[in-house]
């Protein structure tokens, strides 16, 4: 027959293999929530920084081609002295 302090031992034993169990697996998914988040937050930067580094390309062009003005060479400019 099993005594009374043994059943206690037991009882305590199971109930801490359990609680680290459920311990570990709730960290682990914690862990797995950090890594999914911290991913897409990396997503969203790059993102924001392929948007940024395309508006300045566009904005570059947009001044080449605005700059380009056409003249005749041939006649000085009119403060030519």
């Amino acid at each position: 027959m099993v005594g009374k302090f043994e059943r206690r031992k037991d009882t305590v034993q199971e109930l801490t293999e359990s609680a680290a169990s459920h311990v570990g697996s709730i960290a682990m998914i914690i862990a797995g929530a950090v890594r999914d988040v911290t991913r897409e937050i990396g997503d969203w930067v790059s993102d924001g920084i392929e948007m940024r580094e395309a508006a300045k390309k566009a904005a570059a062009d947009d001044r080449s081609e605005s700059v380009t003005i056409e003249h005749d060479d041939t006649d000085p400019p009119k403060d030519w002295r």
